[in-house]
């Protein structure tokens, strides 16, 4: 027991960020698949760049509020059980004259390093983060700090090149809006200088196939006022759509609002009232400038980038990182026997490309992907193992997956032990006339399920054989002890229209 404790510890790790507008710990798990699990996490208000803006120094206030909140983050990542410890700072102690003093007096009280990124350091790091966890491959990457903005331009998952501006939400607000709430005038000189910025450095319009990805605190801030304005099955923000109409919509309502009223704006962070109209106008000009429709808002970031650094340098495929995001999830459950999943996923993935061959990789994907997890919901409750299985992938924090692809996995799951169950309490993400692939890929898990709880124990694979008539669909299934038809053949013949006849075959 104690060296499976040692094990763990060794593959905990705490990040520390010294932000320009806030600080953070973050511990982490490091999972031999190439996934991240959050152990504990906590936050501070810091507000080093606006005294920076002021004096070119971080004042003795300021240095002795950021070791207040550093010994607290040191006793978070002690109490985690974090092995490692790996702070960073970015901008705001990147550009104070006592920067380097700053961080001696860190080191000699609190007895760890801390590593001052370049402007380029801390938009690669970002860029492995953030972009890691999304299935997009290429595009543009940004980063609204509180002191700057990076951008990333990447094509196949590799980064191209990247350019940081003095374009923080927080240094933005002080030194351009001084009204309460500001005039349109002063959002306009904001953007101007944004746009001045971003022309200087030649940053060109997206490209055909290009998305626009967010990072950071604004631009989720942001995506969190729209989602609770609407009716969303997901609560996450990571991989969340914020379109350029909503973005405008959301930037209209918190630039109209004095200061003291933001914080009733549901979904904004109380901290972030007097940077989010700045942040939000910065990123509105970003958006415009490069023609984007929409961006896609990633929950990960620098401190993420960072933590997978320390595990590898390669950004693997989306698909890869999805398989480890499942497995990871479903090994976090005593039930979970990875024998069975393989069998019921190799089983459905026959059964679809026989009989559903057009459904397309989305859902023979997400099929796989729920015949994986399926026996997760045993650790729960087996009658609702279907039901808390969907929940779970919802509340999940799965990387890799955009809101359908994760809509569509909960679906199937929810679908094969609930055929009345649709599609629409998963709208705006799946559509009506998806009912019918939802279905047939949802029946074809129960058949599959039926047929692996019927089979022989081993790590033998269960190979099936089809024939298929007019009529009817005999699968003959070797390995398989017994067969009796219950609801399942009723449930196939409405779906497939054709009668369905199990046989055994002997091992």
């Amino acid at each position: 027991m104690a060296s499976a404790r040692a094990n763990a510890s060794q593959d905990t790790v705490a990040i520390v960020d010294i932000g320009s507008n806030s600080g953070r710990v973050v511990v982490y798990r490091l999972h031999r698949e190439g996934y991240l699990r959050i152990l504990a996490t906590s936050r501070a208000s810091l507000r080093l760049v606006r005294e920076l803006d002021q004096r070119h120094t971080l004042s003795p206030e300021a240095i002795e509020r950021t070791l207040d909140a550093l010994q607290d983050f040191r006793a978070i990542a002690a109490g985690a059980g974090a092995f490692r410890t790996v702070a960073l700072a970015t901008a705001a102690v990147r550009g104070a004259e006592n920067g380097p003093a700053f961080i001696r007096r860190v080191k000699r009280e609190l007895g760890f390093d801390v590593r001052i990124l370049s402007g380029e350091e801390e938009a690669r790091y970002g860029f492995v983060g953030a972009v890691r966890g999304l299935p997009v491959r290429h595009g543009v990457l940004f980063d609204v700090g509180g002191g700057s903005m990076q951008v990333s331009r990447f094509r196949d998952r590799r980064l191209l090149r990247s350019w940081s501006f003095p374009l923080g939400a927080l240094r933005l607000s002080d030194a351009f809006l001084r009204s309460d709430p500001p005039t349109e005038r002063e959002g306009r000189r904001l953007q101007n200088h944004v746009v001045g910025f971003l022309e200087e450095a030649g940053l060109k319009p997206l490209h055909r196939g290009e998305a626009l990805i967010g990072t950071g605190g604004t631009v989720r801030n942001l995506a969190k006022i729209d989602e609770r304005s609407r009716s969303y099955p997901l609560s996450r923000l990571h991989g969340y759509v914020l379109t350029r109409g909503r973005l405008d919509d959301v930037t209209a309502l918190v630039a109209s609002r004095r200061q003291k009223k933001r914080g009733s704006i549901p979904g904004l962070n109380d901290d972030r009232a007097d940077s989010i109209v700045g942040g939000s106008l910065a990123i509105q000009a970003l958006v415009e400038f490069l023609g984007a429709p929409a961006i896609q808002v990633s929950g990960q970031g620098v401190r993420e980038g960072m933590a997978y650094s320390l595990m590898s340098r390669d950004l693997p495929e989306a698909r890869r990182v999805r398989e480890a995001s499942i497995l990871s999830l479903a090994r976090a459950f005593s039930e979970w026997d990875p024998i069975s999943a393989r069998r019921r996923a190799a089983i459905a993935d026959d059964l679809l490309g026989v009989l559903a061959p057009r459904v397309g990789d989305e859902i023979r994907e997400a099929l796989g992907h729920a015949a994986t997890l399926l026996d997760v919901g045993r650790s729960i409750d087996f009658f609702e193992r279907h039901a808390h299985v969907a929940d779970i992938v919802l509340a999940t924090d799965l990387s890799g997956f955009s809101h359908r692809q994760i809509a569509l996995l909960s679906a199937i799951i929810r679908n094969a032990g609930d055929e009345d169950s649709g599609p629409k309490s998963y709208a705006p993400l799946i559509g009506g006339a998806e009912k019918n692939s939802v279905e047939r890929a949802a029946t074809l898990l129960a058949l599959a399920d039926d047929i692996v709880e019927r089979c022989s124990p081993g790590s033998l694979p269960v190979r099936v054989r089809f024939r298929i008539g007019r009529r009817e669909v005999a699968l003959t299934v070797r390995r398989l002890v017994g067969w009796r038809p219950r609801r399942i053949g009723a449930r196939f013949q409405r779906v497939f229209g054709r009668a369905l006849r199990v046989v055994r075959r002997g091992a």
